[in-house]
């Protein structure tokens, strides 16, 4: 008897397994690069669109290069929701698109991120070992992000790019 439902439980887990290989979310690519990209925006050399396009544009930008895995389900739902995730937090194909403020706060998270080794995700190097990020690599990028804050602040008046902090009531 146990057997028999054992058996009808596999059988039905094997079904949903294969119906599920049928629904996949919108894939995240895109044939060009808007005017909107930070690369558009902000002067971006060789070497630093190579360490982006390497450890980041995957789930930064609005073009992801899937992995053969990605067409398995439910591995292609878990990876849809980083890059939503990703993009949420900071989409390099939208940034010109951002307020300056937004866009100074977000190369700071750059920065921060950065130096924290909070990025590029384990998860995403585990399997792209080439993202891993040397000390060389990782003060390119925050050099990079740097210097365009720098170009923010010689260009626009710092409270623009900048809120002030609220007064603590003490």
């Amino acid at each position: 008897m146990k057997k028999t439902i054992f058996k009808k439980i596999l059988l039905i887990l094997f079904i949903v397994l294969v119906a599920i290989q049928f629904i996949h979310p919108a894939k995240n690519q895109s044939t060009e690069m808007p005017a909107t990209h930070i690369y558009n925006k902000y002067a971006t050399s060789q070497d630093v669109q190579q360490i982006l396009a390497t450890a980041c544009n995957d789930c930064h930008t609005n073009n992801t290069n899937y992995p053969w895995y990605a067409s398995i389900q439910p591995v292609d739902w878990w990876l849809n929701d980083h890059i939503k995730d990703g993009k949420k937090h900071f989409n390099m194909s939208e940034f010109g698109a951002y307020s300056l403020r937004k866009q100074y706060h977000k190369l700071e998270e750059v920065v921060e991120q950065i130096k924290e080794k909070e990025m590029p995700l384990s998860s995403y190097t585990w399997i792209h070992g080439n993202a891993n990020l040397s000390a060389e690599q990782q003060n390119k990028i925050i050099g990079w992000a740097t210097a365009i804050m720098d170009t923010m602040k010689a260009t626009y008046p710092l409270d623009s790019l900048i809120r002030k902090k609220k007064p603590t009531n003490s």
